[in-house]
């Protein structure tokens, strides 16, 4: 994977106006920031730029404004954040284009930080305006993409900009690509992938894409009961999409065809009623679920088989929990193959990527995020990339 990073720029970027594409979308409740993982994972981009005497000139979306200005939407309410996260000055420009911003930057001291107002406040943001990208453009000497989360969307911001100025990787998306590289571009053999959630309709590409690309498919969560019933299983009134069996074949014979084999849970737990430690509760193997009872979660075998595959592979991708893990007990497969991935990590002998929201919440829940050795918060972006479909803003740092 080709891309130019900060090692590319020049050592002394002194008056150099740098506008780096952060991804600050970050909720917020009563004025405060309540989760800074993305303003965080900038800050060594910033600091960087900053400490080589650059002007640094963030861009980012906030919320959804719908190309019109809104208080509330406004990046200015960041500000005081981002001042406390990064330990800098930071000044709030009230625009992100035009001669406003541009007087606003050309006051502005070397090593200094400008927070542009929100790219969504101009309609042409979402359909790559070239007007738009032109006149943000405008405002800077380079541009650094830091915002592998944003990198699906072809927006002025991530995508148009690049056409106006020498575009470079930021560290958090270099070590996004490097990771991904790693994982599914030019991985170690055997690879394994773990795939959980709900439903097989919304993750058809990702499973499609990966049955062509992996040694070893272990499918759990809810979709699972999707592929048990393609074989023929009855999975009682456990969450089943009927109307996939035939995306499920379709899948099993592009696995056969590449010589994946796909893992299906032949243990798991079951019960009644979903709701937290249900007397019903019981385990046993898929053939013997009745009439009246869902499968919640992988039995302890299930889970064993998946680590025994684990223990062979060499690399392994994760997204989504194999069962429904914010509701205990039935966190315990997710825990403790994720904790197995984890332990095989720190030995050295797997090398292991995770994605996805309910990945990054389930990664945390059983205490392993930072044994991993590359979990991405991108979400949109991070399901595209397994998916195999070319993200723009990727493909604009390589041009």
């Amino acid at each position: 994977m080709t891309f130019k990073t900060l090692d590319d720029l020049p050592d002394d970027l002194t008056g150099k106006r740098v506008l780096v594409r952060v991804d600050f979308n970050v909720p917020m409740a009563d004025g405060d920031v309540t989760d800074a993982t993305r303003i965080e994972a900038s800050l060594p981009t910033i600091h960087e730029l900053a400490d080589k005497g650059a002007l640094v000139l963030l861009l980012s979306h906030f919320r959804r404004p719908e190309g019109r200005g809104r208080p509330d939407m406004s990046t200015s309410l960041l500000v005081t954040d981002l001042k406390e996260i990064s330990g800098r000055s930071v000044r709030y420009i009230e625009d992100c284009q035009g001669p406003e911003a541009a007087r606003a930057v050309s006051i502005m001291l070397p090593g200094s930080i400008g927070m542009l107002e929100n790219t969504r406040f101009h309609e042409g943001e979402t359909t790559n305006d070239p007007d738009l990208a032109r006149s943000m453009a405008s405002l800077g000497d380079y541009f650094v993409n830091d915002a592998f989360s944003a990198a699906h969307r072809a927006h002025a911001s991530t995508v148009g900009v690049a056409q106006h100025l020498p575009a470079f990787a930021g560290r958090a998306m270099e070590a996004e690509l490097k990771a991904l590289d790693a994982a599914l571009g030019n991985p170690e053999k055997p690879v394994a992938a773990v795939v959980g959630g709900a439903k097989v309709s919304t993750k058809l590409a990702v499973l499609g894409n990966l049955a062509k690309m992996v040694d070893h498919l272990i499918i759990g969560g809810g979709m699972a009961n999707t592929f048990l019933g393609a074989r023929g299983v009855n999975v009682g009134k456990s969450l089943c999409e009927s109307e996939m069996l035939n995306e499920a074949e379709a899948i099993f014979d592009a696995a056969d065809a590449a010589e994946c084999t796909i893992h299906l849970p032949y243990e798991v737990v079951v019960a009644k009623e979903f709701a937290p430690h249900p007397e019903s509760m019981r385990t046993c193997n898929v053939h013997e679920v009745a009439e009246d009872e869902m499968i919640l979660d992988l039995g302890l075998a299930a889970v064993e088989a998946a680590s025994d595959v684990l223990k062979n592979c060499r690399t392994l991708v994760w997204n989504g929990p194999l069962g429904a893990f914010e509701t205990e007990p039935f966190d315990q497969a997710t825990v403790q193959l994720a904790r197995h991935a984890a332990a095989l990590t720190k030995e050295g002998t797997l090398k292991s990527v995770a994605g996805g929201g309910d990945t990054v919440a389930a990664l945390n829940h059983a205490g392993v995020k930072d044994d991993f050795s590359f979990v991405s918060t991108a979400g949109g972006a991070f399901l595209e990339w397994m998916e195999g479909k070319p993200l723009p803003g990727v493909d604009a740092l390589k041009k």
